[in-house]
C-alpha cells in the first residue's frame, strides 16, 4: 500500500492509502502515478507527498500534524516541547539528556527529567 500526505502550508494535514496495483510499489516512481491518480481520479486538489509507513525514504511516516522539510524533502516530528530543539538529524531533543537509569518524564516548567517511581499499567 502507498501512503500520501496532503501538504498545506509545509503541514501534514490528512494521510490517505492508495493500492500498489494503482500507483506501483517502487518510490520515487511510484510518487508521480499516486500524484496523478489522487488528482485525477480521486479529484483532489492540493500538494500530495509519499510517506513511507515503514520510515523507508523521507525519513518517517507521516502522520497528520508532522511538518514536510521542502529544503531537506523530509518529515518532520511535531516539537514535543518548547524548550526542545532539532539535532543535525532532524530529530528533537531535550536542552538536557535524559538519565539512564530508570523510568523518566519530561517537565518542561523545569527544563529537567523527572524519575517516574511507580508506573501503573
Amino acid at each position: 500500500m502507498a501512503h500520501f500526505a496532503k501538504i498545506e502550508n509545509n503541514v501534514v494535514t490528512n494521510v490517505i492509502v492508495i493500492n500498489n496495483d494503482v500507483c506501483g510499489d517502487t518510490y520515487p516512481d511510484s510518487e508521480s502515478v499516486g500524484q496523478e491518480f489522487i488528482a485525477n481520479i480521486l479529484g483532489f486538489d492540493g500538494e500530495w507527498k509519499q510517506t513511507s509507513y515503514n520510515h523507508n525514504f523521507r525519513k518517517q511516516y507521516a502522520p497528520p500534524g508532522y511538518t514536510y522539510s521542502v529544503e531537506n524533502d523530509i518529515f518532520i516530528a511535531p516539537q514535543p516541547y518548547p524548550s526542545w530543539l532539532l539535532d543535525s538529524n532532524n530529530d528533537w531533543q531535550p536542552p538536557v539528556e535524559a538519565p539512564t537509569d530508570g523510568w523518566y518524564r519530561w517537565d518542561e516548567e523545569t527544563a529537567s527529567w523527572i524519575r517516574v517511581e511507580d508506573i501503573n499499567i
